[in-house]
């Protein structure tokens, strides 16, 4: 499978690829409160940020090297659970980026879920807010 998102991504001269895991939710892949979460972030990013974008959260993305010189430099970057959101943010709106966000499948985890919930994100919906109103200037 990865290797079919990197020839797609070389295909269609993306620089940004991602994927959107609501677009095939196998049972028991996500739980009622994750995916309302999950939604919720999404659309805050679509609205403060104008990206189009459905699952935000999703950490399955390939990039060419070279468009890491267009965006902010990566220290720069949140470095817990925010970052899948700055990264997307950062190349969807970046004009010199051609980003593409592809459906993929969520089957259901077989480890154990790592994430705090609630915490987590609370977390990522202050980092949002908080970056819609101190935006890069490297776009």
């Amino acid at each position: 499978m990865i290797h079919e998102y990197i020839q797609l991504l070389i295909d269609q001269h993306l620089d940004f690829l991602t994927t959107d895991r609501f677009a095939a939710l196998k049972h028991g892949s996500m739980s009622l409160k994750h995916r309302f979460g999950n939604l919720t972030l999404a659309w805050t990013l679509r609205i403060l940020f104008l990206v189009n974008i459905r699952d935000s959260q999703s950490g399955m993305w390939i990039f060419r090297r070279d468009a890491l010189s267009k965006i902010q430099p990566l220290d720069e970057f949140n470095n817990g659970m925010p970052f899948s959101e700055e990264i997307k943010i950062e190349m969807f709106k970046n004009k010199r980026i051609k980003a593409k966000e592809i459906p993929s499948t969520l089957f259901a985890r077989e480890g154990q879920v790592k994430i705090e919930s609630f915490k987590d994100g609370i977390k990522n919906l202050r980092f949002l807010f908080k970056k819609c109103v101190t935006p890069s200037s490297h776009s």
